[in-house]
């Protein structure tokens, strides 16, 4: 299973940055990929997920309208646009992987994580 985050890095309050998730294709076709995030001193979260039982996204309340979740072409690499953001975004954020076909924003149901991304939120 292969599972690198990458695009995290210092913005400002408001502005955008996108993650990317790279994968392989037999990460891809047997996973279900969901991103979460962990803020110094805070709990994981579980931010958004896409789900191949029926196409739905799944969005924590916190980011909802502000973060979109999508996947290229060639379906190997998962994305989180992060828009409009404010300081409490500030967090290590990962990417996980779970099996089937189901999203979930629970931690324990990955099995397989990258080493996260940091995104720093400051003017």
């Amino acid at each position: 299973v292969q599972l690198q985050a990458s695009g995290g890095g210092l913005v400002q309050p408001g502005g955008s940055l996108r993650l990317s998730c790279a994968t392989n294709r037999f990460t891809w076709d047997r996973y279900t990929i969901g991103w979460f995030r962990q803020a110094p001193g805070k709990g994981r979260e579980g931010v958004s997920c896409a789900s191949k039982s029926d196409g739905s996204t799944y969005y924590s309340d916190s980011v909802k309208g502000r973060f979109t979740i999508s996947s290229d072409s060639a379906k190997t690499t998962m994305y989180l646009q992060l828009k409009n953001v404010k300081a409490e975004d500030t967090a290590r954020y990962y990417c996980g992987a779970r099996p089937g076909i189901h999203c979930s924003d629970v931690w324990n149901d990955y099995d397989w994580w990258g080493q996260g991304t940091l995104v720093t939120v400051s003017s």
